[in-house]
């Protein structure tokens, strides 16, 4: 059975933000809802959802702007390794996803192992799987 995400029935992984970005979030989030409601929604839902942390508490296994995803596509199998960014260092051909995107959402705040639904900007679910995260470099 495939549960959508925010449905009652779905069980959603435990998530884990930074709160010092929370402010960030939550004004992506409101200006989205104009272009993509769902998307500014679902991050919206995240957010609310998450556990906050103390900045430079947050564990480095754990989803966060400019952190190096590698996800499994459950569907198909496939990996797939970005970087989660603000909106403005978005570059799909250095593999640079938006926070803003619905994947980049969906991995947002997640750790190794975790499993998450997402709908795709096609209206399609699909599932991911978290296998590694490596913190972002500090310039």
């Amino acid at each position: 059975m495939t549960t959508i995400p925010n449905s009652p029935s779905a069980r959603l992984p435990k998530i884990h933000l930074d709160k010092s970005l929370v402010g960030r979030f939550e004004a992506l989030a409101s200006a989205m809802m104009r272009r993509s409601p769902e998307v500014g929604e679902r991050l919206m839902d995240e957010i609310a959802r998450a556990k906050l942390v103390a900045p430079g508490k947050l564990r480095d296994d754990i989803v966060t702007i400019g952190s190096e995803v590698t996800y499994r596509d459950l569907g198909t199998g496939r990996l797939q390794t970005v970087f989660v960014v603000y909106p403005e260092d978005a570059d799909i051909d250095q593999h640079r996803i938006s926070v803003l995107t619905p994947v980049g959402v969906a991995l947002l705040g997640l750790s190794p192992g975790a499993a998450i639904s997402w709908i795709t900007r096609d209206d399609e679910t699909r599932q991911l799987e978290v296998v590694t995260v490596k913190p972002p470099t500090t310039q």
